[in-house]
């Protein structure tokens, strides 16, 4: 009658558990959620049998009794179960046994336990079957719970990796769509801005052929005037005068051609630069090509991991049923296992510590060797900046060594006028040693005199006249030797200053010399070039002569008769007339093969919308499959999380199915014994139902307050276990967030959550020190509660046998080991917990500061970039330039070089008017820059060009 109460009780019990059921979490804590899950419950379970049955010693209830306190604790569950969400915000802090807070209590449950002892070792014996049965199953259950915990694991790692891999190939996506679309936009502009030059080069050529004809044409008028000043040589001086303004202008006629040409030569270096960047662009594109055809390809290998997951998750189902069998054969390696997979764990923490130390080094030595190789390039550049440098102040040195010869000179010179000047001071002195011994001298005969003359008033009258002038011919001598002085000093500053008046004359007088020079060589220059000139003339006279004898000569042929004007322009306009049908033929062959050209080229227009349009499709269908590889991910978590929740479910089924197949065994062993006992004990019963009724309502009513504070434990305990769910999601999203730049407001969300957390841990201390107390209570009362049973027990029932003492005694030693096992689990759990945060948050930290020093590089990097890329822009130009001051020069070289400007005064015309045009593109450009800041990055390699064009060209 004392063993069947077991049963009912510890089903009641666990019905909040598997009733309740866990909110749907992420998979991130699933493995800990499940293995706390099963420590919780065992140990619950335990402790609550435990006293089950110790109040199942004190109590002799029959059947009747039993159904009671079973419809009461029902009652019970189910307005706990309706108080649950109230207590949902309330967290369980396990102590440890040996801590001091848990003394009193540990003090007054181990003389509780101490009495009971005896007892309970009797239970144990006859106990040990039902336990080993248990055992059994629950370790099956274990290897069940423990190989699920591994590949659930596993399988949230191999999540996570794919979760990773998604988001780099999203970002290289995101990256390549960006740069296709830059792509597409500067394809355009070139586009445009080929179609652009085209038409001015075709608006040149056909302003060069009018050009063309202008010239044929000047040329036709030229021989005509020349036929007219043939034919009238009255008017002489009025066909020269116009065939002077006839060759101004061809002069002017000439510098147009020179501009188009100039001009032309510009269009052809832009349209080389043009083809050079298109080049570049088509190499960019296919790399882009290349890029998300390997997205492609790392998106295809996703969907096979995914397919694989599946397939190994289903053998992985099939695997579990087979692993129970051999699992009772590996439970005693198990531990051994269990202190290498921490060895492992503490060996592997210390190889990721040395593996980002050595990373760190390597990544200290890269930017270590990279300065170094910065440095020795500076160091290359600051020497031959110092031999060019030596060299200018070897020319510095020669120009100073002839100034300071000429300084010695002229200081030689001034020492010998500084030696003539101090001869006269010498003199001076000796003058001033002479009148001081004279002054002496008259002094010392004056004082003679006064002393012969003491006696009378006359006598001190003339000698106060004496002293007064004596006095002034001191002053006078004093003020003369000043003024020689001062003579002396002016003499000095005369002669530097003639010096330096020299020095600046010398130097003069080669500028002078070297002007004078200039003027001659520009004399013998003018001179030869009259020589030339007249040279001219008499060659000019000598052709006017042939012409007028060609002219005797074309008269005499035509039999003397001169043709009229008109005649002779239609002999010239059949002439030219030929010529153009020439010139057509020329013209159109050149028009069939600027037709061919088009073709091609309309060819090649046709070939790049195709690659574009298949480029767009690309991304379609990318779009597309993105789209549904985010729906298929969206639909994995979702089943994922469904069969989390089923495994929960399935758990907390199978503890129960085997903890009331435990029970309906036990229980009909126990109602076997329980009826032959029964059928003895049921008249004795009867007599004392009437007393035990008060005791037993006294004794239901503690038991349903143990009972409420046991269940608010263990609500506790689940409370507390969700929170450490909580904790390990937010760390794996502060692991996943350190990458993403919304991660700042998860971290202030995480301190936030730390500091509820705190205020929560006082509370809860609090509450501590009151289930102490309330601990220690319920151990006196039921003591009391013993004490009391034990006397009717003695009195009206039989007694309980020593070995049932000793096999409770067993089972109670071995259920408090187990707790305290439990307690330190958790204890150590706490702990690693705490260090994975610490962990996190140094680690986010580093994070952190390496993304701003990236940022930092990166934005050093592109301002190298954009310099190097201006530096390819402005080599590119110069090497144009170059190739075409080889061609001016290889034509010079052959002798077919035609000279832009005849004269100099010319040349430094056309040079005056480049310069201005530089300076107006100059402002316009700084302008620019001034009203649109946003460009001014893209224009500030222009800018300095033209500064240094300009810079070079007035030096």
């Amino acid at each position: 009658v004392a063993l069947d109460s077991c049963p009912p009780e510890l089903g009641d019990m666990e019905q909040p558990v598997t009733g309740r059921g866990n909110p749907p979490h992420t998979s991130s804590g699933a493995p800990l959620q499940a293995s706390a899950l099963s420590v919780k419950l065992n140990s619950c379970t335990e402790s609550e049998s435990a006293f089950e049955q110790f109040s199942q010693l004190t109590s002799g209830c029959g059947d009747q009794r039993w159904e009671k306190e079973c419809q009461q604790c029902g009652a019970e569950e189910h307005e706990i179960h309706g108080s649950e969400e109230t207590t949902e915000e309330t967290e369980l802090v396990v102590l440890d046994p040996e801590h001091p807070l848990m003394r009193r209590f540990q003090a007054a449950l181990k003389n509780y336990l101490t009495k009971q002892m005896e007892k309970m070792t009797l239970e144990l014996q006859e106990l040990r079957t039902a336990t080993k049965e248990g055992k059994i199953q629950r370790e099956e259950l274990g290897v069940i719970l423990y190989g699920a915990q591994q590949q659930l694991a596993h399988l949230q790692m191999e999540l996570e990796k794919s979760h990773d891999r998604h988001a780099q190939t999203a970002a290289a996506r995101q990256q390549l769509e960006e740069e296709l679309k830059g792509l597409r936009l500067t394809y355009k502009k070139m586009c445009q801005n080929t179609d652009d030059e085209r038409k001015k080069v075709s608006a040149m050529q056909t302003q060069v052929e009018n050009l063309a004809l202008h010239l044929f044409y000047m040329q036709n008028m030229d021989q005509d005037m020349r036929h007219n000043i043939l034919l009238m040589k009255q008017s002489t001086k009025a066909a020269e005068a116009e065939k002077v303004q006839a060759e101004v202008e061809k002069k002017k006629q000439d510098l147009l051609l020179d501009r188009l040409t100039r001009k032309a030569y510009e269009l052809q270096e832009q349209i080389a630069l043009s083809e050079a960047q298109f080049v570049a662009q088509a190499e960019d594109t296919k790399v882009t090509r290349q890029a998300v055809n390997e997205a492609c390809m790392e998106v295809q290998a996703i969907n096979m991991e995914k397919k694989r997951l599946m397939n190994h998750w289903n053998s992985s189902l099939a695997g579990m049923k087979q692993r129970d069998e051999a699992y009772i054969a590996t439970q005693e390696l198990l531990s051994k296992y269990r202190h290498d997979l921490k060895s492992l764990e503490t060996d592997i923490r210390g190889c990721r510590k040395s593996i980002r130390k050595e990373e760190e080094k390597n990544e200290l030595l890269v930017t270590i060797l990279s300065r170094s190789q910065n440095d020795a390039n500076t160091t290359k550049k600051l020497i031959a900046q110092c031999l060019s440098r030596q060299e200018a102040l070897k020319v510095e040195f020669g120009t100073y060594a002839r100034v300071l010869h000429e300084t010695e000179q002229a200081l030689n010179r001034t020492k010998m006028d500084q030696a003539a000047h101090l001869n006269e001071l010498l003199s001076i002195s000796k003058d001033i040693e002479k009148g001081t011994d004279a002054k002496e001298q008259v002094e010392n005969q004056i004082l003679a005199k006064l002393q012969e003359q003491m006696m009378s008033s006359k006598a001190t009258k003339h000698f106060t006249q004496v002293a007064a002038k004596l006095r002034r011919r001191k002053t006078d001598l004093e003020l003369h030797f000043s003024n020689v002085e001062n003579d002396t000093a002016q003499v000095i500053l005369n002669a530097t200053h003639t010096s330096c008046r020299l020095t600046i004359l010398q130097k003069t007088l080669c500028e002078l010399d070297k002007e004078i020079k200039n003027i001659h060589d520009l004399i013998s220059c003018r001179e030869s070039e009259i020589a030339k000139c007249s040279l001219l003339i008499e060659n000019k006279r000598g052709v006017i002569s042939q012409y007028n004898k060609r002219l005797e000569l074309i008269l005499s042929q035509q039999g003397g008769q001169e043709l009229g004007p008109l005649e002779i322009e239609i002999n010239n306009l059949t002439k030219q007339i030929e010529d153009c049908n020439c010139e057509v033929m020329t013209l159109q062959k050149y028009w069939l093969n600027q037709q061919k050209e088009l073709v091609k080229l309309t060819h090649e227009r046709e070939e790049q919308i195709a690659s574009l349009d298949m480029l767009k499709k690309q991304i379609t269908i990318m779009e597309q499959k993105k789209v549904r590889t985010e729906n298929e991910i969206q639909q994995e978590t979702k089943e994922q999380k469904d069969i989390e929740r089923h495994m929960r479910n399935m758990s907390n089924d199978l503890i129960k199915l085997n903890v009331l197949i435990n029970k309906n065994n036990s229980s009909f062993k126990e109602l076997q014994c329980g009826n032959i006992i029964t059928e003895n004990e049921f008249v004795c019963a009867l007599k004392a139902a009437e007393k035990e009724s008060v005791e037993m309502q006294e004794r239901h009513s503690q038991l349903t307050e143990e009972k409420e504070r046991l269940l608010n434990s263990l609500v506790e305990a689940e409370h507390q276990i969700m929170l450490w769910e909580k904790k390990i999601q937010l760390t794996r999203e502060m692991r996943a967030a350190v990458d993403s730049e919304t991660g700042q407001g998860e971290i202030q969300a995480m301190r936030t959550e730390i500091h509820r957390m705190q205020v929560r841990y006082g509370q809860l201390m609090k509450q501590q020190e009151k289930m102490i107390r309330d601990m220690e209570a319920s151990v006196s009362r039921r003591e009391a509660i013993a004490i009391r049973g034990e006397g009717q027990n003695k009195t009206d029932k039989k007694r309980i046998t020593k070995s049932d003492f000793h096999r409770k005694k067993r089972e109670l030693r071995k259920k408090i080991s187990e707790t305290q096992k439990n307690t330190q689990d958790c204890n150590k759990t706490i702990l690693e917990l705490e260090s994975t945060q610490a962990s996190l948050s140094a680690s986010l930290s580093e994070k952190q500061q390496e993304l701003r020093r990236l940022q930092a590089e990166s934005d050093s990097l592109g301002s190298d970039a954009e310099c190097l890329q201006n530096k390819k822009r402005w080599n590119l130009l110069e090497i144009v330039a170059y190739q075409t001051r080889q061609k001016h020069l290889q034509a010079l070289k052959e002798g077919k070089y035609a000279p832009l400007c005849r004269t100099e005064q010319a040349w430094r015309n056309e040079q005056q008017k480049l310069q201005d045009r530089l300076r107006a593109i100059d402002a316009v450009v700084h302008q620019i820059q001034q009203e649109h800041p946003q460009h001014r990055r893209a224009l500030q390699w222009l800018s300095q060009c033209l500064e240094s064009r300009l810079g070079s060209q007035e030096a």
